[in-house]
């Protein structure tokens, strides 16, 4: 069988790729996941009570600083994209998930630009926001749309 190049598979059947709402609704949604683990934290430390510092300290950075690259480097997708049917991949393999350090790195660049990489998602540049091309990755559907 003869092997396509990527443009000839893009011309057989064209990428759609999400749109800055798709993205939008997955990072609310993931917000939500992280008030929600705060939340139960709170209770959690609540009715143990005599929780060290060090346990709520690091129960609260993983919710914040973990969960997105966690998810992003082992399920190749966070809750949100999971529930908007998209997944974060390498950009030049996308049959592979990010690394960790990746991973990390691209949710970093997110969260110190904020919205500002989100603005920055068009067709131009294959729907990718400022924090993807800095960790080399792209989002895609999980299915063709």
């Amino acid at each position: 069988m003869e092997d396509l190049q990527t443009s000839e598979f893009e011309e057989i059947t064209p990428i759609v790729y999400p749109l800055v709402s798709d993205r939008y609704k997955a990072v609310f949604i993931d917000s939500m996941v992280v008030i929600s683990l705060w939340v139960c934290f709170s209770f959690l430390f609540s009715a143990f009570g005599g929780v060290h510092e060090y346990v709520k300290i690091g129960a609260y950075v993983f919710s914040v600083v973990l969960y997105d690259p966690l998810c992003i480097s082992l399920f190749g997708a966070t809750l949100g994209h999971y529930s908007g049917g998209m997944k974060v991949v390498r950009e030049r393999n996308p049959l592979r998930k990010l690394n960790l350090f990746a991973a990390l790195l691209r949710y970093i660049i997110k969260v110190i630009l904020g919205i500002v990489s989100l603005l920055t998602i068009t067709k131009e540049n294959k729907g990718r926001g400022l924090h993807d091309m800095a960790s080399g990755s792209i989002v895609l559907f999980t299915q063709s749309k």
